[in-house]
């Protein structure tokens, strides 16, 4: 089969800034609603990237996986609780490449990976490769490997990341090879260890780390690992001994800061804190900071942009109405709840995560009831966010959510959190809430492009925040604490300050000083724009790390 996809091909020349060849793996692309391949904040910030690759003409291609279930459709159980359901999806908009290579894995010496192509006219992206195992001549288990995206299984885990990995690297191969490999996250590990060994330069390899959360940075057993065919061949004792670290484990992380030349961290705080994590590593490559951006064109409603250029505060207002209605009519047809769009409007929305606290706002019922029943300020709150399918713990507290809201009419549950979703709210709402414990959020890019539909952020000075947020002026920002306490007591001061943020500063900013919430809501968008869109961000991956 011949297509102009099956080399290295874009429908532009590339700008002489930007000409030299990146290939971008990720495990994940938020790149639309409809293609079903991501999961959260990881997979929004690859899909921005690619956007932005595209919008500058950079000489950039994605690498990916084509997930025959997706992550999973959140549904609801019939007490409303969470549902997950797993859904073959079926995209008839992607080309097959053509191009199919072998990775040897485990005892298989042949399993098959093929790639599909995302065109740039489909979604206005860079060329995305998408792989998948799911291909006539793979037994039943092999074709299985592409089906769920972060699988529980941990030996499809690491099949996956071989996939990824090896046969990523083998359909760049294919294509003429790339002058720079980066991995976004350690999942594609195994890209860096075949590319070695094929001879390909440390000085190519870069590398993003995106989470302090030791869940986030994956280890696992050197010698299970060889066995797997992780390294793309089998290692002898001694060298394998050279990659293991904490007692004959291979973390995915220290591996991949050892083998670039060059790593990035994802905000100036978070590289502060990825420093500190990894500096008793030897050999690691220096981390510098690349904040995290969303793609403007694609998350910044048409309407409100031209409002804030113009500093139309009544345009603004009128659209923000409009946006709350779209919105509130998800929430009607969801909940079958009446919202107001005079009304202020609280949005806690991102993946479900202990860390993250979506209940915080529940830390103390007494004063969370005041908060809802004060007749001077009204509120609704709305939650929304994916816990992982085998996060228990994120679960309960996406049903204890659902299970509290139920028969209140100013707060309400939403399922279905991805792309769709997530624009409708921070579109719709009046603030963005975001409550990590301080020092656990690499980034919080949902934030990011709230604010460029003035939807103000509430949030803990954690990830981007101490690079944005002037408390009262573009945001309000909860007091900092000592990331040392127990987090009962964390908890327990956050709780109180949010509350009383809430009731004494933003909630009478709102109402009774509609002035200043505009200045507060126009400030918000011009210190986002350009600072946190993706532009800038592609541009200085390109400068700084490229």
């Amino acid at each position: 089969m011949t297509s102009k996809y099956n080399k290295w091909y874009h429908p532009y020349k590339p700008a002489k800034e930007f000409d030299k060849k990146v290939a971008y793996f990720s495990m994940e692309f938020g790149i639309h609603q409809a293609l079903k391949i991501y999961s959260g904040g990881l997979g929004f910030l690859a899909g921005s990237h690619m956007r932005s690759g595209f919008e500058l003409k950079q000489n950039m291609i994605g690498i990916g996986m084509l997930w025959k279930y997706g992550y999973y459709d959140q549904g609801r159980n019939e007490d409303q609780t969470l549902r997950t359901s797993f859904i073959e999806k079926n995209y008839n908009f992607l080309e097959d490449s053509g191009i199919e290579v072998e990775v040897k894995l485990h005892d298989n010496p042949s399993v098959k990976v093929r790639a599909f192509v995302l065109k740039p006219e489909i979604f206005g992206s860079v060329p995305i490769y998408l792989l998948s195992t799911d291909v006539a001549g793979n037994d039943y288990l092999s074709r299985t490997i592409t089906n769920h995206l972060y699988d529980a299984n941990e030996l499809t885990r690491v099949s996956q990341s071989i996939i990824l990995g090896i046969g990523g690297a083998k359909i760049v191969e294919a294509l003429g090879g790339a002058d720079i490999y980066h991995l976004n996250e350690g999942h594609a590990l195994p890209a860096f260890y075949h590319l070695r060994n094929q001879g390909v330069k440390k000085n190519q390899m870069v590398f993003t780390t995106h989470t302090p959360e030791k869940a986030g940075n994956e280890e696992r057993d050197a010698r299970h690992l060889n066995r797997c065919g992780f390294f793309g061949k089998t290692l002898t004792n001694k060298r394998l001994e050279k990659e293991m670290v904490n007692g004959g484990m291979i973390n995915y992380t220290v591996s991949a800061l050892r083998m670039a030349k060059k790593s990035n961290a994802v905000s100036k705080l978070h590289a502060k804190v990825s420093n500190e994590m990894w500096k008793d590593y030897k050999g690691i490559s220096k981390i510098i900071p690349i904040t995290n951006a969303q793609n403007q064109n694609f998350w910044q409603d048409k309407e409100v942009k031209k409002a804030w250029e113009k500093r139309d505060a009544k345009a603004f207002k009128r659209r923000k109405i409009e946006l709350k209605k779209e919105l509130f009519d998800v929430v009607l047809n969801q909940t079958v709840k009446l919202f107001d769009p005079e009304v202020f409007t609280i949005v806690w929305a991102r993946r479900f995560a202990g860390y993250k606290r979506a209940d915080l706002l529940l830390h103390d019922i007494k004063r969370f009831e005041k908060l809802i029943k004060n007749k001077k300020y009204p509120v609704q709150i709305i939650w929304a966010g994916k816990p992982y399918p085998m996060d228990f713990y994120a679960i309960d507290i996406f049903n204890h959510l659902v299970n509290y809201t139920k028969y209140s009419t100013n707060l309400a549950v939403l399922i279905g959190y991805e792309m769709e979703l997530s624009r409708k709210l921070k579109a719709g709402s009046d603030i963005w809430l975001n409550t990590p414990r301080i020092t656990r959020e690499a980034s919080g890019t949902s934030g990011m492009a709230a604010a460029m539909n003035g939807s103000v952020n509430v949030s803990i000075n954690d990830g981007w925040m101490p690079e944005f947020a002037k408390d009262e002026v573009n945001s309000f920002i909860l007091p900092e604490l000592d990331p040392e306490l127990p987090v009962w007591e964390q908890d327990k001061i956050d709780g109180d300050n949010l509350y009383d943020y809430l009731e004494n500063k933003v909630l009478p900013a709102f109402y009774d000083t509609p002035k200043k919430w505009s200045n507060i809501v126009f400030n918000g968008i011009a210190d986002v724009i350009p600072a946190f869109t993706s532009n800038r961000l592609a541009r200085q991956y390109y400068e700084e790390l490229y």
